[in-house]
This record gives C-alpha cells, structure tokens and sequence, in this order.
C-alpha cells in the first residue's frame, strides 16, 4: 500500500514540474510553441528563397512567438520592402520586426601621386 502512494505520488510530482518546465512566459517559449517558430522561420525562409529578386543567404530569420524579425543587408529599399510584404504572407506570422540595412556601395580608392 505505501509502495503504491510512493509511487503515485512520485509520478504526480515528475508530471507537474515537466508540465510547469514546458510552460511558456513572457521571455521564454514553450515546447509547442518553439516547434511552431521554427516552422514559421521555415516558411517564411522558403518563401524568400523562392523570390527571384531576393537574396536570400544575406537575409536571416527568427521568430519568437510568432514575431518574425528579418535582418541582414539587401541591396535596396525595395528589397526590404518585398521581403517584409513576402514574411507577412506565411500563415502564424503575427507581426513583422525590420532590421535590414541597406548596403552600402564600395568607395573606390582615389589613386595619389
């Protein structure tokens, strides 16, 4: 009879700490939840990638509870733009953070004496 309360007691203690550790907060995701971002990441990389216009290797992605934020260096404005308009498209997207900054062109080295 203890062995069995022992044992009943033991599994209900090891369900609620993994339930309460797998508990998403305000700066920490859930299990579930970090499973869906990285779908999203997936998609909204995969629908970058397949617009032509884009460069998709100087562009990353991440998603924390279904915020998406780019960065990266593109070639335009219109880049950013199209890249924004095309992560807003993905289904779970829930806002779109920008922080692509637009490259620079190179100087050329002025030649002296």
């Amino acid at each position: 009879m203890k062995l069995s309360k022992l044992f009943s007691s033991f599994f209900l203690v090891v369900l609620l700490v993994s339930f309460f550790g797998c508990a998403s907060t305000a700066t920490k995701e859930g299990t579930g939840e970090y499973i869906d971002d990285s779908v999203i990441t997936t998609k909204v990389k995969t629908e970058i990638f397949k617009d032509d216009s884009l460069k998709s290797s100087e562009i990353n992605v991440e998603t924390f509870k279904g915020v998406v934020q780019l960065s990266g260096f593109v070639n335009s404005q219109a880049d950013i733009n199209k890249a924004v308009a095309v992560a807003r498209t993905v289904k779970g997207v829930t806002s779109v953070k920008n922080s692509m900054l637009v490259k620079q062109p190179k100087k050329k080295a002025i030649e002296g004496c």
